[in-house]
């Protein structure tokens, strides 16, 4: 076993009696040594209940007969770090925690490990761990959140982010604001819409590096402590068999992972995780790919925040099992690949149904007939930029009218809140990418301003940062290459006209080639917003968001 290098023979009696001193047992070390990379902490909600997690992931490795060891990483709440300083290191935790992990998996060469995560960048960084390491290992989520009640309607974070903007206008008062601030999310697990933690927790079981039901059985019900049970007994025999990530991470498991994604509608943060797990694993996955998934894949569920469904109900009309099991019937899937159950993916779903046709659509009734994500491409993102098509209202998938440009998301939301943004106007936000944030910034704040103010049917948004997965309306993101990096971005002005066509899947600022290049030749690099630090280091480090903002080699 990889264990036995720190554990077995006479030269490692001080290593033994290093565990021994933790109160190990001779007959624990002799068994297989799993890690337990756990991320609880007390100040993610979809982290707050994850060290029981952990226990009932240890009581299963114990049952198998395994030996559980335990450790932490760190977590940022997107939420809570969205619209100020914090969440320009979001993104960038997200390659601090997959270092961790492999450090640790690294320092103590673990047989198996187990990744225990809920939300944003934890997932892909456990992910991207967990590709890099290649050992017997598998994911287990925290599950997502219940959604709250006010006034009899139900509500989540994304109805109190647009409420902002609501009370602006006087829409609603600061005390119903109160009032809905304190009931719009009851408890814990990840934010209860398709976002992108609960994105990359389903996707998780469409790329077969998790137990069925990980990204759908709710934070608070006693099935997901039994997944968490079983997932660690099956880790065990992963080790036993010798499964490992890269068995299962294939480019055909992305492939599948691309179509689930459409179908159900995910974050478009998804278009920079994806690319990075495959990294990870060796594999390379462009952002053409997404296009062309999208464009023979239904989209077959509605979820917030582009629809009334939420996750609960996703697990209820029978999962992503269920889901998948649809579009394998359509040929939309290879069904033959291996996961962590130790079966393929056709013997996973061969049982599953769908126990609610509005929530999880058949093929022939989709909500939409492509794919809930498309990458655009145009003289202003020669790399691609990405759009949650189905959360966009049907008038505005084709817009053209003038820029209203700012420098930062601060910029942006104050004008908006200001109600000093004029009908048909694009809003252009910059310098907000990967090395120019630095960090690249989700910006649910204007965009939920916008829908707050009613006019997310009037303007739309592009931006080289990036959304929420709970953002809705024109909100187009990832725009490569960035401003930071001289992409033409850089130098679009007030006035200029930008023209977008998500079903042409094109994005167009109307000037001549000749007078962008001539901008791009009278274009200074600004200063760094971050100039210490290790935002400063990964600025300098960082590749264009159409990589997946992973590190150049």
């Amino acid at each position: 076993m990889r264990s036995d290098a720190m554990k077995n023979g006479p030269e490692r009696a001080p290593h033994r009696s290093l565990f021994k001193a933790m109160g190990y047992t001779d007959e624990e070390l002799e068994r297989p040594l799993i890690g337990v990379a756990n991320a609880a902490n007390e100040v993610i909600p979809g982290h707050i209940h994850l060290n029981k997690i952990a226990q009932a992931v240890k009581e299963g490795i114990r049952m198998a007969g395994g030996t559980p060891m335990e450790f932490a990483t760190i977590g940022i709440c997107d939420g809570i770090a969205m619209g100020h300083e914090g969440m320009k290191y979001s993104l960038g935790s997200r390659e601090l925690i997959a270092d961790s992990v492999e450090v640790m998996a690294m320092a103590y060469p673990f047989d198996g490990l187990v990744s225990i995560t809920n939300c944003d960048k934890i997932v892909p960084g456990m992910m991207m761990a967990m590709a890099r390491l290649n050992i017997p290992s598998l994911l287990v989520s925290g599950g997502p959140m219940l959604t709250g009640w006010y006034h009899g309607k139900e509500v989540d974070l994304i109805t109190v982010f647009e409420a902002v903007g609501k009370v602006s206008t006087g829409e609603m008062t600061a005390e119903e604001l109160s009032e809905l601030e304190s009931v719009a999310c009851p408890g814990p697990g990840s934010c209860a819409g398709m976002f992108t933690a609960n994105s990359m927790n389903c996707l998780s079981e469409a790329l077969g590096i998790a137990l069925p039901g990980n990204g759908t059985i709710p934070a608070v019900d006693a099935a997901r402590m039994r997944l968490a049970k079983e997932a660690g007994k099956k880790v065990v025999e992963l080790i036993h068999r010798n499964i490992r990530p890269r068995d299962i991470l294939t480019t055909e498991a992305l492939a599948n992972a691309i179509t689930v994604d459409m179908a159900f509608g995910g974050s478009t943060n998804t278009t920079l995780h994806l690319p990075a797990i495959a990294h990870e694993a060796g594999l390379k996955v462009g952002l053409e790919i997404f296009n062309q998934i999208s464009q023979k894949t239904p989209h077959l569920c509605n979820l917030s925040p582009g629809g009334a469904h939420h996750v609960q109900d996703l697990h209820r009309a029978g999962g992503i099992h269920a889901l998948m099991k649809e579009l394998s019937i359509g040929g939309l899937l290879n069904t033959e690949l291996l996961t962590v159950t130790g079966k393929t993916v056709g013997e996973n779903i061969v049982s599953s149904s769908i126990n609610d046709s509005e929530v999880i659509r058949p093929l022939d009734n989709p909500y939409h007939p492509t794919g809930g994500l498309v990458i655009l491409f145009g003289n202003l993102a020669l790399e691609g930029a990405v759009v949650k098509a189905s959360a966009v209202a049907p008038e505005m998938l084709r817009h053209r009218g003038p820029a209203r440009v700012f420098e930062s998301e601060e910029e942006a939301l104050k004008a908006i809140l200001a109600k000093d943004i004029v009908k048909g106007e694009v809003i252009v936000i910059r310098y907000e990418g990967p090395k120019g944030g630095p960090g690249m910034r989700e910006m649910l704040a204007p965009t939920s301003a916008i829908a707050g103010i009613g006019m997310d049917k009037e303007v739309s948004l592009i931006t080289d940062g990036r959304f929420s997965g709970g953002t809705r309306g024109a909100a187009i993101g990832h725009i490569s290459p960035e401003a930071a990096e001289g992409g033409p971005i850089a130098v679009v002005r007030d006035g200029d006209i930008i023209e977008i066509s998500i079903l042409e899947k094109r994005l167009h600022l109307h000037l001549t080639e000749e007078e962008i290049q001539q901008r791009l030749k009278d274009w200074k690099s600004p200063e760094p917003k971050i100039k210490s630090g290790y935002m400063y280091r990964y600025a300098q480090m960082v590749s264009s968001a159409s990589t997946g903002a992973v590190f150049r080699e």
